[in-house]
C-alpha cells in the first residue's frame, strides 16, 4: 500500500480537527440552528366592540379545523396526528428511568405573593390578589400587571445553584415555565416583546436554566400555558363595580397610543392582555369565576384575529424549541388539543398543535439523529407522540393506557404565605403515583426574588436523604399487578390536590402498602409508615393463596438496613419481622428477591 502524500495527510488531519471542534462547539452551544425566519404580520384590525354578553359563539362541532399557513421544519413528520403517530418511535426510556421531576413554575406572578393566577385575579375585586395588589402597587386602573413586569427583579435567582439542590433531592428532570397564562415569555423571545430580556430582570432566564440543566446532566422541558390567555385575561378589561373607582377601566383597556411618553412607550398592551372579547355570552361570568372557561364555541366576530393569535402561539413555541432544544414540551389545557373549540380550547379550531409537534420532532431528528423527546398535551387521549399528565389527581388504579406525569404543587403553583413543607406528604405522593405507573413533576415555588425559602430547602433535603436510601425502587420502576393494599382490604389513599395540611396530616398505618417493580426485576414493597422496632408486618398480596408473585422468594431486604430480615411466606400472607432498630423516616421499603425465571 502506497503512503499518502504528506500534504494530503495534513489536509485530512485539519479536516478531522475542524470536525472535532465543530462537534465540541455544538455540545457547548446547543442554540446552533438558525433562528426562525417567519415574519408574523401585525395584529389584524379588530372589529368594533359589541355590548357585553350579547354575541353567541358559533358552533365548534360544525366549524372545520383550519389548516394554518405556517411552515414546519423539513422531515418525515407532517402536521397531522396521523403522521406524528406513524413516525414517532415511542416515549423515550429516559422518562421512566428519571421518574422524579421538579416543576420550576416560576415567573413574575410570584411577585404578588398570592398563589396561582395572580395576574388575572388582581383585576377581580374581593380576591386576595386584588387586595395584595392594592397594598403593594396601587389600583389596577392606574398600576396594573404591566408595572409588575417592569418592577419584578428575581436578583437572587441562581439556576445553577438551584439545579444542584434539586439533584441532591433526587430530581432527575425539570419542567421549566416558558410562559404562563400571563403571556410573559421567560426567554429571549423573537415574537413577544413582553419578555424577560426586555422587562424585569432583563436576563434570558430560560437560557440560564438550560445551561444549568445540561451541566448537571438533567433532562428538561419547557412549559407553555399561553393558548387560552385570550379569554383568561378578560378580567383586565373590566372595572370596579363599587367604591370610589367604580367604572374606571382597568389598564387592559389601554392602547399602544396611550403609551406615548410613558415608560411602556412602544409596547402594545394587546401583546400582553389581548383584545376585549367580553361581547361573547358567558365570557364575563367565566372571567370572574375561580377557574371555568367560557362556553365552547368559535369567536366568529374575531376570526382574523383568532388565526393570527394561533400562529403567534405556535411561533413562540417554535422559537423556544429552536433556541433551547428541550427534551420535551408541555402545553396546558383541558381538551384534546389547544384550539379545539371546546374546554380551554374554546374560541378557535386549528392545527397549531400538530404543527408545533411536527416542527419539534423534525428539528430534533435533524440535530440529534433520533427523536428522544416527547410532547405533553394535557388531557389528550392515548396518542403515539404525546404524554399526558394528572394534575392534582391520584388515579383510582394502576394506569398503563398511556405515559403520564403526575403534577402538583407544594402549597400552590406560585409562591404564597403559610405553605406546609411536608417531606412526608411529598414522599407519600411520590409512592402513590409511581405504584400506579406514573412519573412525578413536583412544584416547589420560589420566592419572588428567585431564592428558595428555608422551608422548601429543608423539605427537599429530607426528600433527598430518603431517595438516597430508596431510589432503587423508584428510578426506572413500573407498576406491579396490584398497586397496594390496606387494612381489612381497603386501600388508604393520600388525598389529592395541592400538597398542604390535608396531605401532611393524613394518617397511614403499617398495614398500608404500595408496590413497584424495579428495573432490576425485583418487587419493592413500600410500607407507608415506619413500623416499630420488632413489629411484625403482614402482606396479604404476597401470601401463597394470592398467587400474584409467581416465583419462589429467596430473600427479603430492608433498604437502608445491612442486617438479615426475618420473614415467612404463608398461605394467607407474607410475614416480615422488623429489626430491633428502625431509624427511618416516612416510609420504608422491603426488597423481595425471588428466584430467577
Amino acid at each position: 500500500m502506497k503512503q499518502l502524500p504528506l500534504i494530503l495527510i495534513c489536509i485530512i488531519l485539519m479536516l478531522s480537527c475542524e470536525q472535532t471542534t465543530k462537534e465540541k462547539k455544538l455540545e457547548e452551544d446547543p442554540k446552533r440552528a438558525s433562528s426562525i425566519d417567519y415574519e408574523l404580520p401585525p395584529i389584524p384590525e379588530i372589529p368594533e366592540k359589541q355590548p357585553e354578553n350579547s354575541v353567541t359563539q358559533a358552533d365548534a362541532k360544525s366549524f372545520e379545523e383550519v389548516k394554518l399557513d405556517l411552515p414546519v421544519s423539513a422531515g418525515p413528520y407532517k402536521p397531522t396526528w396521523e403522521s406524528i403517530e406513524a413516525n414517532y418511535p415511542g416515549t423515550p426510556d429516559w422518562l421512566r428511568e428519571a421518574k422524579f421531576g421538579l416543576w420550576v413554575h416560576f415567573g413574575p406572578q410570584s411577585a404578588g405573593r398570592s398563589g396561582d393566577w395572580y395576574a388575572r385575579r388582581l383585576y377581580i375585586p374581593g380576591t386576595s390578589a386584588y387586595k395584595n395588589h392594592l397594598n403593594k402597587y396601587g389600583h389596577p386602573s392606574e398600576i396594573g400587571y404591566k408595572e409588575v413586569l417592569r418592577d419584578w427583579n428575581p436578583d437572587k435567582l441562581d439556576p445553577a445553584k438551584l439545579v444542584e439542590i434539586y439533584r441532591d433531592a433526587g430530581v432527575r428532570f425539570l419542567i421549566i415555565q416558558g410562559v404562563h397564562h400571563d403571556q410573559f415569555d421567560m426567554w429571549d423571545s423573537k415574537y413577544q416583546p413582553w419578555n424577560v430580556t426586555n422587562l424585569g430582570p432583563k436576563r434570558d432566564l430560560m437560557g440560564e436554566w438550560e445551561k444549568a440543566a445540561r451541566k448537571a446532566g438533567i433532562r428538561f422541558g419547557i412549559a407553555f400555558h399561553h393558548e387560552y390567555s385570550w379569554w383568561w385575561w378578560q378580567t383586565a378589561f373590566q372595572s370596579d363595580t363599587e367604591g370610589e373607582k367604580v367604572g374606571v377601566p382597568y389598564d387592559g383597556n389601554l392602547t399602544l397610543a396611550d403609551g406615548k411618553g410613558k415608560w411602556w412607550q412602544g409596547l402594545d398592551p394587546r401583546f400582553l392582555y389581548g383584545v376585549n372579547l367580553r361581547e361573547y355570552k358567558g365570557m364575563d361570568k367565566a372571567a370572574n369565576s375561580a377557574w371555568s372557561p367560557p362556553p365552547a364555541g368559535i369567536f366568529h366576530n374575531h376570526l382574523e384575529f383568532a388565526e393570527w393569535y394561533s400562529k403567534w402561539w405556535a411561533l413562540r413555541m417554535m422559537d423556544a424549541v429552536d433556541k433551547y432544544q428541550p427534551d420535551f414540551i408541555y402545553t396546558d389545557g383541558t381538551d384534546q388539543q389547544p384550539f379545539s373549540g371546546f374546554g380551554t380550547g374554546t374560541g378557535y379550531k386549528c392545527d397549531a398543535m400538530q404543527r408545533v409537534i411536527a416542527d419539534f420532532y423534525n428539528k430534533t431528528l435533524e440535530r440529534r439523529g433520533e427523536v428522544d423527546v416527547f410532547s405533553i398535551v394535557k388531557f389528550r387521549k392515548k396518542t403515539n407522540g404525546t404524554v399526558n399528565t394528572q394534575e392534582g389527581h391520584i388515579p383510582h388504579d394502576i394506569k398503563t393506557d398511556q405515559d403520564w406525569i403526575a403534577e402538583t404543587p407544594v402549597g400552590d403553583w406560585f409562591y404564597g404565605p403559610d405553605f406546609n413543607y411536608s417531606p412526608d406528604a411529598v414522599i407519600r405522593y411520590l409512592l402513590e403515583q409511581v405504584s400506579r405507573d406514573g412519573n412525578v413533576g413536583l412544584c416547589v415555588s420560589l420566592l419572588p426574588d428567585g431564592s428558595i425559602d428555608e422551608g422548601s430547602a429543608k423539605m427537599l433535603k429530607e426528600v433527598g436523604a430518603w431517595m438516597k436510601i430508596n431510589g432503587e425502587g423508584i428510578y426506572g420502576s413500573h407498576s406491579w399487578k396490584v398497586l397496594g393494599e390496606g387494612a381489612k382490604g381497603k386501600l388508604n389513599v393520600l388525598p389529592g390536590g395541592k400538597i398542604g395540611d390535608h396531605q401532611a396530616n393524613h394518617e397511614f398505618s403499617t398495614s398500608d402498602f404500595r408496590f413497584t417493580v424495579g428495573k432490576d426485576g425485583n418487587l419493592y414493597v413500600w410500607c407507608m409508615n415506619v413500623p416499630r422496632a420488632g413489629e411484625k408486618l403482614q402482606i396479604v398480596s404476597l401470601g401463597k393463596d394470592a398467587q400474584l408473585l409467581g416465583k419462589k422468594i429467596e430473600k427479603v431486604e430492608l433498604l437502608g438496613y445491612p442486617g438479615e430480615i426475618k420473614w415467612k411466606q404463608e398461605n394467607a400472607a407474607m410475614r416480615i419481622e422488623c429489626p430491633s432498630e428502625m431509624d427511618f423516616s416516612t416510609a420504608v421499603c422491603f426488597k423481595i428477591i425471588a428466584e430467577n425465571e
